[in-house]
């Protein structure tokens, strides 16, 4: 079950870091709905999501703390973008350290190994290495699928289905689905 769950995570990861090829630093920064969701500020989240789970809350820290860790504005939302200081190639190279410590605490640790989560209230910090690994794996996808509507609003690339229809064929799918919502004007 471990090398599945990996899996999957190595798969996800990668796409994530797919998701910032082609595009300007603008365009990987910018936010494109209200909530200020942005690609690279997808990745820099996920950073602090492989440290704390798969890392800190088994015994295993980082070798040092994040910066918006360490200031505290991670409750601010600053894992959620990147300052003009914080380059893509830091923000994915602090992704690629971090999946590799992720790596290899599941590696090395067994799936019922015990975790404790430290910024969950008290009394139910305690979990295990699996059910962490389980939350990581979903915490990824379910950010991936943000990239992938991210990415396409910028430019058009939609997600892993995007070549299961030509343009025209497309174009058409959406008039169906627009068609069908306006049954409801």
């Amino acid at each position: 079950m471990k090398t599945v769950l990996q899996d999957y995570l190595k798969d996800t990861r990668a796409l994530m870091l797919a998701k910032l090829d082609g595009l300007s630093e603008y365009d990987r920064r910018r936010p494109l709905v209200p909530s200020g969701t942005n690609l690279l500020g997808l990745v820099k989240h996920l950073v602090g999501i492989e440290y704390v789970y798969l890392g800190t809350s088994v015994g295993r820290p980082p070798a040092e703390q994040l910066p918006w860790e360490a200031d505290g504005s991670v409750w601010e939302g600053a894992d959620m973008w990147a300052k003009p200081d914080e380059s893509t190639e830091y923000i994915t190279g602090l992704y690629r350290e971090a999946c590799a410590h992720g790596d290899r605490s599941i590696a090395e640790l067994d799936l019922d190994h015990p975790a404790e989560v430290p910024h969950w209230a008290e009394g139910h910090r305690a979990t295990t290495f699996g059910a962490l690994l389980v939350r990581v794996v979903d915490e990824t996808a379910h950010h991936a699928g943000h990239a992938d509507i991210v990415r396409e609003l910028i430019d058009g690339q939609g997600g892993r289905d995007a070549g299961m229809l030509d343009e025209a064929a497309w174009t058409e799918y959406y008039a169906t689905v627009q068609r069908a919502a306006e049954a409801f004007l």
